[in-house]
């Protein structure tokens, strides 16, 4: 999980500083709260049919649901799609837990395969290897905030009959193409995690589709299976987006580019300011990334970490097990393909400071304290 911090000391610079961003809004947050007390609407009140109308505009999907959590998403994604037991998902073996968790809560299984060297994406030729009778969808990850190659990734599940789902957890406003990531796929999840590119004040998640049919399928499983008041056609989930998170959501989405831009001048500042031998995120053509998390790989990662900590920069690990360590997963089949990539982004990866208003005197000093720990060790 992401750290999380209030406003630092001077002495330190933060993995996230979520009071930095919350400064600006805080009389507009504050009033969002007003409303919602005023109207006691707190569960599938009005601003839950706002907020998932502003989303779903700006994402470019044709309609968004707001449920409890981005693992929720997932489940409730595919459940509208009609998959469950008995089907596979692809997944990307490096990635949160969730992307797996949300498949298995569905009665699926993931179907892991491996990821892109340098970016950590989704690898399609590992993903064709995989691919057997079972197979029902592909999960493409737009892992740290970067868009994967949906040209590719579309014709991949296209040519295989394959549904496309998109976790776009990571990624609230990234594109490919000039289209927003979120639209591509016949459902679409977000993560609204406080740390997020669009955080709530707790926690929250939405499915976006293009077809109403799936759309009011997760409505319904989203709300207990419910159709009409007390008339329960499905075993649905208790997981609706409180009414209060959506207030606050649809005043942080106003904010939403801006504090992106600041991520991209916060990320080509890294670029520009970090030691030769680290390697900045791939610049990739087509991708819009809106960099959730600066990561890079390192040997000797976690001395480097306890170096850097020592220095009062505080970084995060993700992900320390790639899914097919990870103990919920020991008794899915093993994967027919080898996951070297996501063995290695697991064993090196290192998440640097990233976050708007994260200053260039924090990056620069990162940077500096970067190399000088790598001249040590």
């Amino acid at each position: 999980m992401s750290a999380v911090s209030g406003t630092p000391a001077s002495t330190t610079v933060p993995f996230v500083d979520l009071g930095r961003q919350h400064a600006a809004i805080q009389a507009d947050l504050r009033a969002a709260f007003e409303r919602v007390m005023a109207r006691g609407d707190f569960v599938l009140g009005e601003e839950v049919d706002g907020f998932e109308l502003e989303f779903a505009g700006y994402v470019g999907a044709t309609e968004a649901v707001g449920v409890g959590s981005g693992t929720a998403a997932i489940s409730i994604g595919l459940a509208a799609l009609g998959i469950g037991p008995g089907d596979r998902v692809i997944v990307p073996a490096h990635t949160y837990v969730a992307s797996a968790l949300g498949v298995m809560h569905a009665g699926a299984e993931p179907l892991l395969c491996d990821v892109d060297e340098a970016s950590g994406l989704i690898d399609l030729d590992s993903a064709a290897s995989v691919v057997d009778s079972r197979t029902a969808a592909v999960l493409a990850v737009h892992l740290y905030g970067q868009a994967c190659d949906m040209d590719a990734v579309a014709q991949f599940a296209a040519s295989r009959g394959l549904a496309l789902i998109e976790d776009a957890a990571q990624a609230h406003g990234a594109g490919w193409r000039g289209q927003r990531v979120g639209s591509f796929g016949a459902v679409a999840v977000f993560s609204f995690y406080p740390s997020k590119n669009l955080g709530a004040l707790g926690d929250g998640g939405i499915v976006c589709a293009h077809d109403p049919a799936v759309a009011a399928a997760a409505r319904r499983l989203r709300n207990l299976g419910q159709e009409a008041h007390g008339e329960h056609v499905v075993a649905g989930y208790n997981e609706r987006l409180d009414t209060l998170q959506a207030a606050f959501l649809r005043v942080k989405l106003g904010h939403l580019e801006g504090w992106n831009a600041e991520r991209r001048r916060a990320a080509e500042r890294y670029r520009e300011r970090l030691p030769a031998g680290v390697a900045a995120p791939p610049k990739r053509e087509g991708a819009e990334d809106v960099f959730h998390l600066l990561a890079v790989k390192l040997d000797d990662r976690d001395a480097l970490a306890r170096s850097l900590a020592s220095a009062g920069i505080h970084t995060g690990v993700h992900y320390r097990l790639p899914l097919h360590r990870q103990p919920p997963m020991a008794g899915l089949p093993p994967s027919p393909v080898e996951l070297g990539q996501a063995e290695d982004w697991a064993a090196r990866e290192l998440s640097l400071p990233m976050f708007p208003g994260l200053r260039e005197d924090e990056v620069d000093r990162v940077c500096a304290a970067l190399a000088g720990a790598l001249g040590r060790s």
